[in-house]
């Protein structure tokens, strides 16, 4: 047989044939949407297609493609009838001609002569298209099949810059980090990152934020010549089965380990290649990759370190995509961060995931609750806060009201569903004390794991901490993974974003105040442990803040004590939290998430000097939430906020409300813009106003609308005003017909105080 008749074999139909493909694609022109509807293509993909891209010959060909896709024999006697049926003969007419013109030599030529020299890709291609069209989606934290669709589920991600972290915040900085970017970002087009040359892509994003989910739809989308259209070979690896060959010591020899099911032997020198690395905060040596001077008896590591010499993809939490890119050197570089599931993508996963009976009490969870609100951005959040409404008979209204709540309620709904699955309920299976015992076990590798930074971790770790392992070990799966390897077995969360919760269970359940207080890497657990000591019998924190009532140490009496630091003891429940004057930001935490009540103890020692408010675009809603519970304990308890600061011009809903009960009862206000007040007052005079809105040019209305009101509502006015205003006489004779006792005004470099307000008007007269 010679080429030109494999060639023309192949290509009996034309429809593998990429030109034909093209032509075809442009020769539709916008009846592609109507094929594609007696081509039996569902409405929702024509309509993404159709939103996503702006050229209709681009439309038409990502509709072939996905009619091909979707059939497993599309053939061209199916697309002629369809034609027939649009009354588009002349197309057919065009399938002819090709055809025909297909069978010169020249064009067969051509293309045998690329198939021939990339067997390899389209054996790729192929192996990705069938083996990566659906993802089994997470089912926090069991992995269970859900047939996600990946060509489509990303295009509501969001993609954006990558930010700068502390290499140490692998936990809950990492999640602060993430709600404050949340509040403002540019997304990225995909095909401003994927289709343009990069030399390397850096991705990083949260745990369950849909790393992977991005990077096997990259593989789909090359193997559909969508993107990376230069590469011959693409190579996707996971860190968490690199693990497993740690004797591997080059990149040919894992690709051939890995691939060699349908790859023969292959030289990758010969080709043009793309490696793509997911979960680099998995990989088991991570520290010797990116120090290079420490020893490392794991040839893997080399492996790795040859990557950096083709273009490459790597992915992995924020703290280890950080690490590494401090020891990446190339020019032609781009970092990016995953930030979710933006508001339509949401929506789209409730409609698609959840029953209709429970879509409305999803919908409205998610719109009543800050916690829910913020993190629903997180697929791995989504699906959990899904299924617990879902399959809750009685769904509790305060549910997911704190982040604490919220890890709760995830951790027990997975106990009970995958680890004891006898449909006993929550308050039953807590009631069993081996089943405290065995949480309890799960929170202490955890803890044990958290302070180290480790992910993973081997069986003698795990039998120093738990002296019956031996027996245990199989209940321990579930929360807990064993992968095997070439060195024998070694382990790791199956979900790494709930470490952070069993890990502050296990310090509340196992230390004294101290103890935890004198733990630096328990700070960002602080809030969380201040969660458990939450009282309310309507949640679930109750059943995990009792697992060692053996330990009394725990309660202390508060005390206060003035260092050279300026630090303060607060009771938040029964937890003595020592904090630094400036970080009130993590005291109102603590309290919301304790949702602490104000007692005589904590008004002995709260002290109005440090009290102070914030309304800026760096709030996030959670934090926002955070502030209105204070506020409202503390004003209501007969206290006073010393400050409130506002730097937002537009306020949310939550964001006024923070700002009218703040006014209630206040010493001094800042503005940093004009904001318009729509009559909010204080309840009593203010001791101070001071706004500096000096780069902003207003109109002599707007000052009269929003800014002379407070006029009077204040005893000590203080103005940075914009030097091209002019009306300042105006201004300052507001001010004469005012009660305020003493005035600072900046103007044209110029300072003004009453006095000087007084003996300009009298100069006039």
């Amino acid at each position: 047989m010679t080429q030109n008749d494999i060639y023309f074999k192949k290509y009996k139909n034309i429809l593998d044939c990429q030109e034909f493909k093209l032509k075809f694609s442009e020769s539709v022109g916008v009846d592609w949407k109507t094929l594609g509807c007696w081509l039996n293509i569902e409405d929702n993909y024509l309509e993404i297609i159709d939103q996503d891209n702006v050229k209709t010959e681009r439309k038409a060909y990502l509709m072939l493609n996905k009619w091909m896709q979707i059939n497993k024999d599309p053939t061209l006697e199916v697309l002629k009838t369809a034609l027939r049926d649009m009354k588009r003969m002349d197309l057919i007419r065009k399938i002819k001609e090709f055809s025909e013109s297909s069978n010169s030599s020249e064009i067969a030529s051509r293309f045998y002569v690329k198939q021939d020299s990339s067997n390899e890709s389209v054996k790729l291609k192929k192996f990705y298209l069938e083996n990566y069209g659906t993802i089994n989606e997470l089912q926090p934290p069991l992995k269970a099949p859900a047939n996600v669709d990946l060509i489509h589920k990303f295009v509501d991600l969001c993609i954006v810059d990558a930010v700068s972290t502390q290499m140490d915040a692998v936990y809950g900085v990492e999640i602060n980090d993430y709600l404050e970017k949340q509040m403002g970002y540019t997304p990225i087009p995909y095909n401003d990152i994927f289709i343009k040359e990069k030399s390397s892509i850096l991705i990083s994003g949260i745990a369950g934020i849909g790393k992977t989910w991005l990077l096997r739809k990259c593989l789909l989308d090359w193997s559909n010549d969508l993107i990376w259209r230069n590469i011959d070979l693409l190579f996707y690896f996971e860190c968490r089965r690199i693990n497993q060959y740690q004797n591997i010591s080059n990149i040919n020899e894992l690709i051939n380990v890995f691939y060699k099911d349908f790859l023969n032997e292959i030289n990758i020198s010969n080709h043009r290649v793309l490696f793509i690395i997911d979960g680099l905060d998995e990989f088991k040596y991570l520290n010797e990759l990116i120090n290079p001077s420490l020893s490392c008896s794991y040839p893997i590591v080399n492996a790795l370190v040859e990557i950096k010499k083709y273009k490459y993809v790597i992915a992995g939490r924020v703290y280890a995509i950080d690490y590494y890119q401090s020891i990446s050197t190339e020019h032609n570089k781009l970092t990016i961060q995953i930030m979710g599931f933006n508001e339509n993508g949401i929506n789209d996963y409730i409609e698609n995931n959840v029953i209709e009976e429970k879509k409305e009490l999803v919908k409205t969870t998610l719109k009543d609750s800050p916690i829910a609100k913020a993190m629903a951005s997180v697929p791995f959040y989504l699906s959990s806060m899904c299924k617990i409404i879902s399959d809750s008979t009685n769904r509790n209204k305060s549910s997911f009201l704190t982040m604490t709540d919220l890890y709760a309620n995830i951790f027990l709904y997975f106990l009970q569903k995958h680890i004891i699955k006898n449909n006993e309920l929550i308050y039953q299976i807590m009631e069993n004390n081996s089943n405290k015992k065995y949480i309890l076990n799960i929170c202490k590798i955890a803890y044990q794991l958290f302070i180290k930074n480790k992910v993973i971790f081997s069986r003698e770790e795990i039998q120093t901490l738990i002296s019956d392992f031996d027996k245990d070990e199989c209940n321990l799966f579930g929360f807990i993974e064993r992968i095997e390897t070439n060195l024998g077995y070694h382990y790791q969360f199956a979900h790494l974003t709930i470490m952070e919760f069993c890990a502050s269970v296990y310090a509340y359940n196992s230390f004294s105040n101290k103890e935890i207080m004198n733990n630096k890497k328990l700070k960002s657990c602080l809030s969380m442990i201040c969660g458990l000591n939450n009282k309310n019998e309507n949640n679930l924190l109750k059943f995990l803040a009792n697992l060692n009532p053996s330990n009394k140490s725990f309660f202390h009496k508060v005390y206060s004590k003035r260092k050279k630091t300026h630090t303060k003891k607060s009771l938040l429940g029964n937890l003595c939290i020592e904090l630094p004057d400036d970080n009130e930001k993590l005291f109102i935490k603590c309290f919301y998430e304790s949702q602490s009540m104000f007692t005589d103890e904590i008004k002995s020692f709260v002290n109005n000097k440090w009290l102070k408010v914030s309304i800026d675009d760096g709030k996030t809603s959670y934090q926002t939430s955070c502030a209105i519970y204070f506020v409202n304990h503390l004003i209501n308890s007969g206290g006073k906020l010393m400050s409130l600061s506002v730097r937002k011009n537009n306020l949310s809903d939550e964001e006024k409300k923070l700002l009218v009960k703040c006014l209630t009862n206040v010493c001094e206000v800042y503005f940093y813009q004009p904001t318009k007040f729509d009559g909010w007052k204080p309840k009593d005079k203010l001791n101070c106003l001071t706004m500096f809105i000096s780069n902003y040019l207003i109109s002599k209305k707007d000052f009269e609308d929003n800014i002379l009101p407070w006029f009077n509502l204040c005893e000590e006015l203080v103005l940075d005003l914009h030097d091209n205003i002019d009306f300042i006489e105006d201004i300052h004779e507001w001010i004469r017909f005012s009660n305020i006792k003493d005035v600072s005004i900046k103007y044209c470099k110029k300072y003004y105080g009453l006095e000087n307000i007084i003996k300009r008007k009298n100069l006039i007269s």
